[in-house]
Formats: C-alpha cells, sequence, structure tokens
C-alpha cells in the first residue's frame, strides 16, 4: 500500500503541475488520479494529521471560512493542509491531501482544514472523520442539483450522526443550520451577532421562517439578512441558541469591526456577510483551544483571493471581483457594492454549467432593482445566459449592454467609464474571469 500511496502521490503533483503550466486550476483532476491509483489514499492521509480534522460546510462564505481558519491556525504555528481553492467536492479534497504530502506519501501537518460541499459529505465524512465541523448558513442554491433545502439538511444530519463525537461550530443566528446543530446530538458551540446592526428592508426569501420543530412561522425580533437574525418559535419554544462567541459592537464600511469576548477584531473587507465569515472562523480556532491572541494580525496579512472580493488595479480602474452564486449570496453581493457610493460600472457574469446548476430561475429571487441607484452609472451583462440576465433586469427597468465575452466586457471599462468597477461572477465563471484579470494585471506591468 506504501508504494501505491507514493505512486498516486506522484501521479496527482505531475498533474497539477501539467494542468498549472496549461493555464487551468488542475486540482480536481489530481485528486481524481490520486483516486484511481490509490482507492484508500484519503483515509490514509487523513490518518496522519498529528491533531485535529476541521470541515466547512455550509451554502456561502466556506470558501472564504475555510481559508481564514486556517490561516489563523498557521498563525498559531501550525502545519495545516488546505483545499485553498475552493474544490470542496471528493476529489478536491483529495487533492488537499495528496498535494500537501512529501515525495514518499507522508502527510506532515498538524491539523487540516477542508471544505466540503454539503452533497459531498456521503464521500468524505466517513474517510476523514473530521473532529470539528463549522456550519456556516443553510439558503437555497442550485434546486436542480441539491433539490429544497429540506434535502441538504437531511443529508447533513446522516452524516452528523456518523461522526457522533464531532463538535459543530454553528451559526446561531441561522434557524436552519441551528436546528440541526441542536437536533444531531453532537456536542456544539454557536455564534452570531447578538443585537441588530441594520435595518433589512429587502424582500428577501427566509428559507428557515418555519419552525423545523413544530411547523410554526417563526418570530423575529430582528433580521440581517436572508433568514438570519434573532428568531423564537412562539409554538414549540424553539429559539435562537444562547451564543458562545458574540459579535457585539459591529461596524461595517470600508472596513469591519467588532468585539467578541473582549477582543477587537478589525478587517479591511466590505460586506457585512462577512462578519460572519470571520467569526466563523474565529470560533473555530478558539474552540480549538487556541486564544487567538494572533487573529487580528493574520486578519492584516489574510487576503480572500479566489474571486471573495478580490481587489485589482488595472490602468487606473479599480476592479473588484466576487462570487455571487444564489439568492441570498447576490443579495449580499449588491448591499456590499450599494455600500460604496461613488460611481460605479458592473459587469455580471452568468453560466449556468453542471457545477452552476443549468436552473438559473433563482436570478428571479434577487433584489436587482437596488442597482437602480444613481451611482450605478453602466452595467453589461455578460456569460453563457447573459440574455436572461439581460431580460431579468429589464423586469425592473434597469438597461444594460450585452457582451457574452467576459474578457470584452471588462477590457471596454480598463482605463474608462467611471474608474471603478465590480465584477459580479456565479461559480464556473469565477476561476477564468479571474484568470482574466490576473492576465490583464500582468499587461499593466
Amino acid at each position: 500500500m506504501g508504494i501505491r500511496r507514493t505512486a498516486a502521490v506522484w501521479a496527482a503533483k505531475t498533474a497539477g503541475f501539467v494542468c498549472k503550466k496549461m493555464g487551468r486550476q488542475g486540482v480536481t483532476w489530481a485528486g481524481k488520479i490520486a483516486l484511481k491509483i490509490d482507492p484508500a489514499i484519503l483515509e490514509e492521509l487523513a490518518a496522519q494529521v498529528r491533531e485535529k480534522i476541521f470541515v466547512v460546510c455550509g451554502t456561502n462564505g466556506k470558501t472564504t471560512t475555510n481559508n481564514m481558519l486556517c490561516a489563523a491556525l498557521e498563525a498559531e504555528g501550525k502545519k495545516v493542509v488546505c483545499n485553498h481553492t475552493g474544490s470542496n467536492m471528493l476529489n478536491g479534497a483529495v487533492a488537499a491531501f495528496v498535494l500537501a504530502a512529501g515525495p514518499s506519501g507522508r502527510l506532515d501537518a498538524d491539523y487540516a482544514c477542508i471544505e466540503v460541499d454539503e452533497a459531498s459529505t456521503r464521500h468524505i465524512f466517513p474517510k476523514i472523520k473530521p473532529d470539528y465541523m463549522v456550519l456556516t448558513n443553510l439558503f437555497r442554491d442550485q434546486l436542480d442539483r441539491y433539490g429544497e433545502i429540506d434535502i441538504t439538511m437531511n443529508i447533513l444530519e446522516e452524516m452528523m450522526e456518523k461522526v457522533p463525537d464531532m463538535k459543530v461550530i454553528v451559526n446561531g443566528d441561522d434557524a436552519l443550520s441551528a436546528y440541526l446543530a441542536m437536533e444531531s446530538g453532537n456536542p456544539y458551540v454557536s455564534y452570531g451577532i447578538s443585537r441588530q446592526v441594520m435595518k433589512n428592508e429587502t424582500n428577501e426569501i427566509r428559507e428557515g421562517r418555519f419552525c423545523k420543530r413544530c411547523g410554526q412561522k417563526l418570530e423575529y425580533h430582528f433580521y440581517h439578512y436572508s433568514q438570519l437574525g434573532d428568531y423564537s418559535c412562539p409554538g414549540c419554544g424553539f429559539k435562537r441558541p444562547s451564543l458562545d462567541f458574540d459579535a457585539q459592537e459591529v461596524k461595517v464600511g470600508d472596513q469591519i469591526s467588532f468585539f467578541v469576548e473582549g477582543q477587537h477584531i478589525v478587517a479591511n473587507y466590505k460586506g457585512f456577510y462577512n462578519v460572519y465569515n470571520i467569526l466563523a472562523a474565529y470560533a473555530g480556532v478558539r474552540t480549538a483551544g487556541f486564544a487567538a491572541e494572533h487573529f487580528n494580525d493574520m486578519l492584516k496579512k489574510f487576503n480572500p483571493e479566489n474571486g471573495r472580493m478580490e481587489q485589482f488595479r488595472i490602468k487606473g480602474t479599480s476592479i473588484v471581483l466576487n462570487l455571487a452564486k444564489n439568492p441570498a449570496g447576490f443579495n449580499q453581493n449588491i448591499t456590499a457594492v450599494m455600500e460604496d457610493k461613488s460611481p460605479k460600472d458592473l459587469v455580471i457574469a452568468i453560466n449556468d454549467n453542471a457545477q452552476d446548476g443549468i436552473d438559473i430561475s433563482w436570478l428571479w429571487d434577487v433584489d436587482f432593482d437596488r442597482f437602480r441607484e444613481e451611482s450605478v452609472k453602466s452595467i453589461t451583462v455578460s456569460g453563457i445566459r447573459c440574455q436572461d440576465m439581460r431580460l431579468r433586469l429589464k423586469y425592473v427597468d434597469i438597461p444594460s449592454a450585452l457582451e457574452r465575452d467576459v474578457e470584452k466586457a471588462i477590457r471596454s471599462y480598463i482605463g474608462k467609464g467611471t474608474g471603478n468597477l465590480y465584477v459580479l461572477v456565479n461559480y464556473t465563471a469565477l476561476f477564468s474571469t479571474r484568470n482574466i484579470l490576473k492576465k490583464l494585471e500582468g499587461e499593466n506591468l
């Protein structure tokens, strides 16, 4: 088995190197090849992690939270295996371990931080037997792939039962996630924001508005976005759990700041949803037993990359790239964009490849009418389903230009327009668009 594992590692590393040279991500191919050669390689390498294994699950925020948690553990002097690119299905998880292994097939790691697609937990949890699970939120996502939210919850419940000692670090503000943690029987701690930060006046779809225990409509003292907030059931008494990690005095603008456990957390990020991402990573490192005294230093150095509010500067044009792949996530993107009151242009790229979900009806649940403000000077729609996106904007009386080619759409704004460009893309457009921006950035040197 040692020879087979070594061969799998070498083959995977070679595949990853070749794909990188060809300008492709190559992570999933590396994992697929490794599994073909050694089907037991994930169990074998995961067993070599010296201390603990984290998994990060949830609809939105997985990649940012997972990478931030990894960086926080590294700031504590730990060696960490992590699927940084966001490849979160079985092949991506395998690739994280094999690409981190040495030439002999041995792994030198104290911790692992593995982002896991909810539907893929069935293939990954039994093999790596995680010690901790960070559960960020549960929203409706890719109906043709996941089905209704209850299906996702059933899968997670089944997998949590198979790892009964795994401690769940749950977003207590999400009624669906909290219910799952509370009913699972697993030990859990919760994080959240106990006081209202801002009024939410959008018409968002709230997935968790009915109690999962008794079916009655939940009462909200307030909510932040989608179904996240302070809830209770008038029927059975189900309510938001007491928060072990409570973000207080939250401020959002050009930077994010809040207090938790008396520690002042400051990060140069935009978007209220990033408060939850940062808080989840903090709760993770604290639950693992660290004092988190290096957490702020980590945040100063941390670059989300991978198209999560990633910033570029090209020929005088400031460009922000961000992923937007479902109604809750897109609405939070819109909030982050509109917090910038200066004149701006937008490129919105929508694809319908298998990884995106071919059903794009979710676009009709996004509050695009909020882009009607005067600061939005122009919108260009792009990607495979650009016509659908253009139609969606037309229904809220927002004119848009159409350019199917994402690179041409971006180039049309460089050195022109407002000099302030936001590029919002769904999943399969992300990697290629990031490559385009990296290439254009290189041309700028």
